[in-house]
């Protein structure tokens, strides 16, 4: 569907000796597999999500689990992704890109088959955690080689988008399929991805270009130990706080030790010869701002989307399928928006895109406020549906262009990460605190419809405020005295094969 909007010619940004890598306006078939693979990856990633999202309310059913513990089947896959996504960017930089790619999306294809099979709650969450884990060093990976390949500029703009959007694509395939397959089984949830991540992962040997080792010299072994044990214990203590207790002992303890091990982290990372984290990086361009719109994003959208999909079909007893379509308008919208993301961006410049986007954002939360146990779809849902897909639309793009421009191709994993990071993290900690707010209550209290929806409010009300931070993030002048970034140039120029 997309393979016509793919077809327009581009102007390179910049001169390279390199004909087919910058100078060319027209790219080759070889650069548009390499595109495909990656953007494949993506696109079965956020197939993965909407297919599990729609399955919650059958999953919590057969298998008899409360809504406290359904939400880690969610929070298990944010918890792997979230701890280890810095790692699994830093790396691919320092391991060669094209190595941890394939290795990590193995690993995938194996946990979506162990989840398909498991019986078990528990096995069920350690199968997402691990799909997580896989997801933490395929998603950073694969953005960092379409960086390293594709000039800053209107040509990786124009890359950039088109992975964007197949993100976006997967994730609106992934509501009618989950809805379609839900009605099967779950598990098909879990094993429809399987064969495409294997023929994915067969194109990606002859596909992806083979890079050497990054940077050499040595490597920072105790910041790789203590950067995920620090990340998993952080997103762990506050997945879980709702279950133990935000005041509890155990939740209290998590946050100090996790605190204690992230503040060795940075100590070693200043005292480092070759650190994991650069943390200067952060001051370039619009990096920081960048990464904490992520967090509103997808911290927001995440929380609604769980507390929809109760209501759609708990609230209202809708089946999958038609909770499915009832959703499917806003990501045919950020599907629709291939052809003019990359120049939007050009024309109009990321930062103003996202402000744009934070503010469709928070309308659309705003105005689903008005919901009450008889909706009209086209008066109460659907608007908020479309808005909430012009705000992906114009800031999903937008903010994986900010986060990586001007930082030079040894560092693109780290940056990619960096982003990732922020929308994982911030996923974890926002869609936590909801399910604190929607289980206060307890079970019983949500035994009638009018119950549910009172109980349900507080996680929406979350979702506005969360989108209102983001918004203002991205409104405020930026303050800096450092001029604006340009790509700072490797000591030795990367060299990559493309066709």
């Amino acid at each position: 569907m997309l393979a016509h909007s793919m077809t327009r010619h581009i102007k390179s940004s910049t001169v390279n000796r390199t004909p087919d890598l910058a100078t060319t306006s027209r790219w080759s078939p070889r650069r548009w597999a390499l595109l495909l693979v990656l953007c494949t990856v993506l696109a079965l990633d956020g197939l993965d999500v909407s297919m599990v999202g729609v399955a919650l309310p059958t999953i919590g059913r057969e298998l008899g689990v409360s809504t406290e513990t359904l939400q880690w089947v969610v929070s298990g896959y944010v918890l792997g992704y979230g701890s280890l996504l810095l790692l699994g960017g830093r790396l691919a930089d320092l391991l060669g890109r094209r190595r941890i790619f394939l290795i990590a999306l193995s690993v995938f294809a194996l946990a979506s088959i162990l989840g398909g099979v498991a019986d078990d709650p528990g096995l069920l969450i350690a199968a997402r955690f691990i799909k997580g884990l896989a997801a933490a060093f395929t998603a950073p990976t694969g953005f960092s080689i379409i960086t390293t390949n594709f000039s800053e500029g209107p040509e990786r703009n124009r890359a950039i988008s088109i992975y964007s959007v197949f993100g976006a694509s997967g994730y609106s395939l992934g509501l009618i399929v989950g809805g379609l397959v839900t009605g099967l089984s779950w598990r098909w949830t879990m094993l429809f991805s399987v064969p495409f991540a294997v023929a994915v992962l067969v194109l990606g040997f002859f596909f992806i270009p083979r890079d050497g080792r990054g940077e050499q010299g040595g490597h920072d072994l105790a910041g790789a130990v203590a950067l995920p044990a620090g990340m998993l214990i952080l997103v762990y203590t506050v997945v879980s706080a709702p279950d133990a207790g935000w005041a509890s002992i155990r939740t209290i303890g998590g946050f100090v030790v996790a605190a204690m091990i992230l503040a060795a982290f940075g100590l070693i990372e200043t005292r480092a010869k070759h650190p994991l984290i650069r943390f200067s990086i952060l001051k370039q361009g619009w990096v920081a701002r960048a990464n904490l719109a992520a967090v509103a994003l997808f911290g927001s959208y995440l929380s609604f989307q769980f507390i929809v999909t109760l209501y759609l079909q708990s609230v209202l007893g809708w089946q999958p399928l038609t909770m499915a379509l009832a959703l499917l308008p806003a990501g045919l919208l950020v599907v629709g928006s291939a052809p003019f993301a990359d120049r939007l961006i050009d024309r109009f410049g990321g930062p103003k895109l996202i402000m744009l986007g934070m503010i469709s954002l928070l309308a659309g939360y705003l105005l689903f406020l008005r919901i009450d146990t008889h909706p009209s779809y086209p008066l109460a849902i659907l608007p908020s549906v479309i808005l909430l897909g012009g705000g992906f639309a114009l800031g999903f793009p937008s903010i994986n262009v900010q986060a990586t421009s001007g930082i030079r191709n040894s560092e693109q994993g780290l940056a990619a990460g960096l982003v990732q990071t922020s929308t994982q993290v911030g996923a974890a900690l926002v869609l936590a605190v909801t399910t604190a707010l929607v289980t206060t209550g307890g079970e019983t209290a949500r035994a009638t419809p009018e119950a549910m929806l009172a109980a349900y409010r507080p996680g929406l009300l979350l979702s506005v405020l969360v989108a209102a931070a983001g918004l203002a993030i991205a409104a405020v002048p930026k303050r800096s005295t450092v001029p604006p970034a340009t790509p700072t140039p490797d000591p030795e120029p990367e060299r990559q094969v493309v066709g």
